[in-house]
């Protein structure tokens, strides 16, 4: 297994030591050998622990520290995991406006490399700066694209993100039953991968957890959330069930309006 796949593979399963340890190392080889993607991809890597531990700044300067070794190497293909860090980094410091241009232009420069997968996976990010700037249906769009481009395309590793779209996205609906059972979905996903959740992702998660308990309480939220940890793929993401929660958000949706009306109209009558 090469250095990246290895490193990546640690990240995932949470192993924030030794990533830490195998990068810098990394580091010092890749300098001493004129090594710029081995630098770049071991900066990324030290970038990446920084967010995990929730140093905004450290990370932010490895990831500029990346992306200069890059732009000296003239190869932009080595640009594209150091953009990314600090597009997460202005995401995880609440400037959503910044991290979506960060995300747009992360997703340019992957099309242009035909890194399709990877264009998905920043579209599922850009997604959720829509979402907290407000701009719930084009978030919404956005993640049926994605998610419509998961199984289309056998991207199977992407699920679990999936299921955290869907639990930020049913909690912004304030769809709260449905946010834990994905919450629940989640978290087996992942488990059932021997991976843990990316910063970004796994904040997203926190807030709808909170938001979920603090609406149901603990013992409906714990149901909920088993209900969710027992489903398949198919039966919580997949695009069936999408289709159901549409049907049931707009029946809702139609819902409100009528007793909106029926109450503009007694209003209006006195």
């Amino acid at each position: 297994m090469s250095f990246a796949n290895d490193v990546r593979a640690a990240f995932r399963r949470g192993d924030n030591e030794g990533v830490s340890r195998s990068a810098n190392a990394e580091v010092r080889r890749a300098r001493a050998a004129g090594d710029p993607a081995g630098e770049v991809e071991a900066l990324y890597a030290l970038a990446r622990v920084a967010i995990r531990g929730g140093e905004l700044l450290r990370a932010q300067e490895l990831a500029t520290a990346a992306l200069a070794v890059a732009t000296r190497a003239g190869d932009r293909r080595l640009e594209e995991r150091p953009r990314h860090v600090l597009a997460a980094v202005a995401r995880l410091s609440g400037d959503y406006a910044r991290a979506r241009d960060l995300y747009l232009a992360s997703i340019a420069l992957n099309e242009t490399l035909g890194q399709r997968e990877t264009v998905n996976a920043e579209y599922h990010n850009l997604a959720f700066m829509e979402l907290h700037l407000g701009n719930i249906d084009r978030a919404r769009e956005l993640f049926a694209d994605s998610r419509a481009r998961v199984f289309r395309e056998g991207y199977r590793s992407f699920v679990p993100y999936l299921g955290v779209a869907a639990a930020a996205l049913a909690s912004a609906e304030h769809d709260h039953p449905r946010a834990a059972r994905m919450v629940g979905f989640t978290a087996r996903a992942f488990n059932a991968m021997g991976q843990v959740p990316d910063p970004d992702d796994a904040l997203e998660l926190s807030h709808v957890r909170n938001a979920a308990v603090a609406a149901l309480g603990e013992t409906r939220f714990d149901s909920e959330y088993a209900r969710g940890a027992a489903m398949s793929a198919e039966q919580a993401v997949g695009p069936r069930e999408s289709h159901l929660a549409d049907t049931r958000r707009a029946v809702a949706e139609r819902s409100r309006e009528d007793r909106e009306g029926d109450g503009g109209a007694g209003r209006e009558g006195l």
